[in-house]
């Protein structure tokens, strides 16, 4: 895959992969709601378009952060999965979390809440090995 960056910036950069607000709620839904067709990722609350959805995963599996495959007993549907790469997207989408929660609530009072846990490693922990048992339950 061939991207232009911005710039040399850390941050610039990796926000020129998965800094649009799709890209990392695909991420959240895999991850947080264990969604895995493309059915179910487009049924999310941000109603992505179809084309866009379309787009994000393509391009998410390009970076290998999603992988795309069939199901096991179902060869006719795709699904999608985090890989490792994605997986490690679990503190950001964490911090972004509670960042909203602790400052983004002003705007939108309807935003769900945020349980907050005393340690932030484990919590991620227990997310990402969560995702990982799911995983093993999907294919086997």
């Amino acid at each position: 895959m061939i991207k232009k960056f911005r710039s040399s910036c850390l941050i610039a950069s990796g926000l020129d992969l998965i800094g649009d607000k799709w890209s990392l709620l695909i991420v959240r839904d895999m991850l947080m709601h264990q969604k895995k067709t493309f059915k179910e990722l487009a049924a999310s609350d941000e109603r992505a378009a179809t084309n866009l959805l379309s787009t994000r995963l393509k391009f998410l599996e390009s970076l290998e952060v999603i992988s795309k495959r069939k199901l096991p007993k179902n060869k006719k549907e795709n699904i999608y999965l985090l890989t490792e790469k994605g997986l490690d997207l679990a503190p950001l989408i964490l911090e972004i979390v509670i960042w909203s929660d602790k400052y983004v609530r002003t705007y939108n009072p309807d935003m769900n809440f945020y349980e907050s846990r005393p340690n932030k490693l484990l919590e991620i922990e227990r997310v990402q090995n969560g995702y990982r048992e799911f995983v093993r339950q999907v294919i086997g």
